[in-house]
């Protein structure tokens, strides 16, 4: 089933393999996509559906040196060259659109303000890659440090971040994506809203379980109704504990999460495994759980192999399956999948920043 066509809400999707977002920490100057990240996802157009690395919708939204945006026109340009050379390749693409909250450092925040997130809480151990010398991505030497204290947003500041949101949807259309993803998951933003561990608000978005899905159901309201349901995808990680972010009660929160991405109708929900080796599975009760409440695309993510991946779709678990970090060092993934061939190892000191090498320069095995 893995290298049949699918149809996601209309986009016809040549397989079922994804290529899910993956920060590389590329980007040129002013946070452009370059003409070397076009030809990087152009190699790797031969996957049923592209998901963009995580693309900030604000400067406020960044968290990583030499990461893209999506919110000046400039920058709306640079990805239309991306797009424009995946069609070409005969790919589909999704934008995945990111606001990191806490995950950042005043070095990367506007007039070296701090993060903002649901409430003031710091995620001790947690670091964020920063450019100290700002040097940029070809020179510098980027640095892991700790991400520095967050506020707490107030109240009206929220309807402002959900508008930037949409707009950040509605520039995706316009540099040509096919569709867009929240990134609603690994302890960013969005999910510093939804785990209750981190949000300790007493207004509107906290407090009960509908309250800290407030922001989810608003941001993912806004871009449905801007750009169509049926182009935007939402990315979870219910049952993971990443960047500090922990809730009490996942499996009931993310259910009730699902549930409101049912109601308002988003084309599918991809769901971020735990993928650190001997990372626990997750229960077979909860996905069917997921199939209940929410009837659109299911994507899954998080160490599959192709064997793992036929498994899950023979099941009816998922629909699509995204393999990650193997896309990194083999651009034809998806034809060494099909006919067993072995797989290029990739080169993990250059997964952030730098040039061509580990990044381009892969070969393809015909």
């Amino acid at each position: 089933m893995l290298f049949e066509h699918y149809n996601l809400r209309g986009l016809p999707l040549k397989n079922r393999i994804v290529m899910p977002p993956m920060t590389r920490s590329r980007a040129g100057k002013d946070d452009i996509a370059t003409e070397m990240m076009a030809e990087y996802y152009a190699q790797r157009a031969s996957a049923g559906l592209i998901i963009s690395e995580g693309t900030q919708i604000s400067r406020q939204g960044q968290g990583y040196a030499w990461t893209p945006g999506i919110y000046t026109q400039a920058q709306i340009d640079g990805w239309k060259k991306v797009t424009d050379a995946v069609h070409q390749a005969d790919g589909k693409i999704f934008a995945q659109l990111w606001h990191v909250g806490r995950v950042s450092h005043t070095i990367l925040q506007p007039d070296n303000a701090a993060p903002v997130s649901s409430s003031a809480i710091q995620a001790k151990g947690v670091k964020v890659f920063v450019d100290t010398e700002g040097r940029g991505p070809e020179d510098g030497v980027g640095e892991m440090v700790q991400h520095s204290m967050p506020r707490t947003l107030e109240t009206a500041e929220i309807a402002g971040i959900v508008q930037d949101y949409v707009q950040a949807a509605r520039n995706a259309i316009e540099a040509g994506f096919d569709g867009i993803e929240l990134h609603a998951a690994n302890g960013y933003l969005i999910n510093q809203f939804i785990d209750s561990r981190e949000n300790q608000r007493d207004d509107e978005y906290g407090g009960s379980l509908q309250n800290r899905l407030r922001f989810l159901r608003e941001v993912t309201q806004g871009v449905s109704d801007a750009i169509g349901s049926e182009k935007v995808g939402v990315r979870l990680a219910p049952l993971t504990t990443l960047m500090g972010s922990e809730d009490a009660t996942p499996e009931a929160t993310y259910l009730a999460a699902a549930a409101v991405l049912n109601e308002i109708g988003v084309a599918y929900i991809h769901i971020a495994e735990a993928d650190w080796e001997d990372a626990p599975v997750m229960p077979m009760a909860f996905k069917e759980a997921l199939r209940i409440v929410f009837h659109g695309t299911m994507i899954y993510s998080g160490q599959y192999t192709v064997e793992r991946a036929e498994q899950a779709l023979a099941s009816g678990s998922a629909d699509l399956i995204g393999f990650g970090r193997p896309f990194i060092a083999n651009p034809d993934l998806p034809y060494r999948l099909e006919h067993n061939l072995p797989l290029n190892e990739p080169i993990r000191e250059l997964f952030f920043g730098g040039g061509a090498a580990g990044y381009i320069d892969y070969p393809t095995a015909k």
